[in-house]
């Protein structure tokens, strides 16, 4: 089932998640409600929050990048790229910082230049609760990263600059209004 996805000014995406165990209500379903939405809004990562609820779970699917060419030399690593994030701790951030242009399900029609390392180790249990340790480069830890910073209740606008800010401050508004012309289901703050 596709999901509405919560915009920009909904409260829960500033709430700050929390973990869940292997005997949460319709926990498969939910996740593949939340892999049916993120597709259908051709997402490459979507979070618990996004869709009204304030659990440490995301999704991501880098597969489409694969056939991106600026993602030609790790194309391979790219093609099968699909995981399920419960409970994810952030172990470490290491590396040089890189700007890529990020965009947000959440925040239509905003896109903006944000740093972040360009490695990451993180903790997290799968769909079938089985605990992962595992280090990520590269475009998947950008995307990890961001879904993560979604368990945070943190948006990537809040890594921009203060003049950043300013400057999508009216677009941040029309969001909130539900003043946006998107291709999938959004549930609009009141």
């Amino acid at each position: 089932m596709i999901l509405p996805i919560r915009a920009f000014g909904d409260p829960v995406l500033r709430k700050k998640a929390k973990n869940i165990d292997e005997n949460y209500p319709k926990l498969k379903e939910l996740i593949d409600n939340m892999v049916e939405t993120m597709h259908a809004s051709n997402g490459i990562g979507l979070a618990a929050p996004q869709i009204g609820l304030d659990i440490r779970l995301f999704v991501v699917d880098v597969t489409p990048l694969a056939e991106d060419e600026d993602y030609e030399d790790i194309a391979d690593e790219l093609k099968d790229f699909k995981k399920v994030f419960i409970n994810a701790q952030m172990i470490e951030e290491t590396g040089a910082e890189w700007k890529f242009n990020e965009g947000c399900l959440s925040i239509p029609d905003v896109r903006e230049d944000v740093k972040r390392k360009e490695t990451i180790t993180i903790e997290y249990w799968d769909e079938n609760f089985e605990y992962h340790k595992e280090t990520f480069s590269d475009i998947r830890a950008r995307v990890i990263q961001h879904e993560y910073d979604h368990l945070e209740g943190i948006l990537f606008t809040d890594h921009l600059s203060a003049l950043k800010k300013k400057l999508v401050k009216g677009k941040l508004q029309k969001i909130m209004n539900g003043e946006v012309n998107v291709n999938y289901k959004m549930r609009f703050p009141k």
